[in-house]
Parts: C-alpha cells; structure tokens; sequence
C-alpha cells in the first residue's frame, strides 16, 4: 500500500513541535547606534513651574482682575440685540402663540391630559397681564414715552440696548434685557420702541414711531 504524504511529513512535524517548546538562551547582540537617555519634560511639572511663575509675578492676579472687570462689564452694559432701528415709521400686526403638540403630554399617572396633534394656545391658561415693551435704553425720548404711556400698567421694559443697572437705580423701575435677541426674534420685531400686547387669543405687537418719518409734518 503507498503511504499518504502525509504520514511522510508527521516526524517533521512532531520535531518541529517539539524543538518549539525548548527554550532559547537570551544573548546580547551588543550596542547598535548611539544612545540618549529620555529627557522629555514632565508635562505636570511644566504647568506647575508655569502657574508657580504667574502667582509669583502677579500675572495671575493681573488676569483675574481684567477677567472680573471684563465680566462686571457685561452684566452692566450687555452687547445690544443687532439688526434694530428707531421706529421710522408705525407698524401693527398679530402674533398667534398657538403650538400644535408634537407628542401625547402625560400627567404624574401616566395618564395623557393633553394627546398628540392638539392645538394649544399659551394665552388660554397663562394671559400676558402687562405688555412687554422693548426699547432702547440710551434713548432718553423712548425711556419717556415709556414711563409716560404704561406707567400705570406696570410693563415689563425689554432693553435692546443700554445699561440696565444704572437704569433700574436712576428711574426706580424695574428693567429687563434681551440678550442675544430672542423675543424680538420671535416676535419678527425689527424696529424700537416695540410693543407686545394680548388682544384675545393673540398677541398684538406695535412697532411706535416717536418721530415723524422724514419728509411728513410733525
């Protein structure tokens, strides 16, 4: 019978196997190339060292200052809302707060109050009381106008612009800010002094020209 190759190849195989299991002797092959130790710096090290130089040299405190006055100047002047104009000219229009649910409102129970698809209108449950007037506070005429047309309604004044702080302690009145311009962006109001008021089910806004557009008798 002829033998299966195989069978040929399986002392080479066990030998193979065998010779793998036996351990080899480490052996210096000796130095190849020049050699530096590792002199990298230690990160840590390198930012303490850095920090310990700004406490001693009081640039820390020179930083935390101007960090403090930049920040104290924010709070007392902050950037006015972009894109606003005085009021050239009046301007009227409806707002509908109306939202249409975009998934079922459950209460503490599980128990849905408002379904999915509703339309739900703000002013139903949470009426606007007093107006919301935006102004812009460096503008002593529109500050005037203010205080003499809702004086007695108790508004919310919106600043678009100015210093509210110094204002609050001027006028004895309470003022607010539209940082970063949100209202008058959902509201669409493009010109000051603005105002916001509920008419029903809708909110009425004016755009109140204080000076006669040019060209028109006062």
């Amino acid at each position: 019978m002829r033998q299966h190759p195989i069978h040929r190849l399986a002392p080479v195989l066990a030998f193979a196997l065998c010779a793998s299991t036996v351990p080899t002797a480490a052996r210096d092959y000796g130095q190849h190339g020049t050699v530096w130790a590792i002199a990298e710096p230690d990160l840590l090290e390198q930012i303490h060292a850095r920090l310990t130089h700004l406490e001693a040299s009081g640039e820390t405190a020179r930083l935390n200052a101007a960090l403090q006055r930049r920040t104290v100047a924010k709070v007392e002047r902050p950037d006015p809302v972009p894109g606003l104009a005085p009021a050239a000219t009046t301007r009227s229009w409806t707002f509908d707060p109306t939202i249409t649910v975009s998934a079922d409102i459950r209460d503490a129970k599980g128990q849905v109050i408002i379904a999915r698809g509703t339309r739900v209108n703000p002013l139903d449950t949470v009426p606007l009381r007093s107006p919301l007037v935006f102004l812009d506070g460096d503008d002593p005429a529109a500050l005037d106008w203010a205080a003499t047309t809702f004086g007695k309604r108790r508004p919310k004044v919106i600043l678009v612009s100015g210093a509210p702080l110094a204002l609050m302690k001027a006028r004895q009145m309470r003022f607010y800010f539209d940082q970063g311009g949100t209202l008058v962006r959902h509201f669409g109001i493009r010109a000051v002094p603005a105002v916001v008021e509920q008419k029903g089910r809708v909110l009425q806004i004016t755009e109140q020209a204080l000076k006669p557009a040019p060209g028109r008798a006062s």
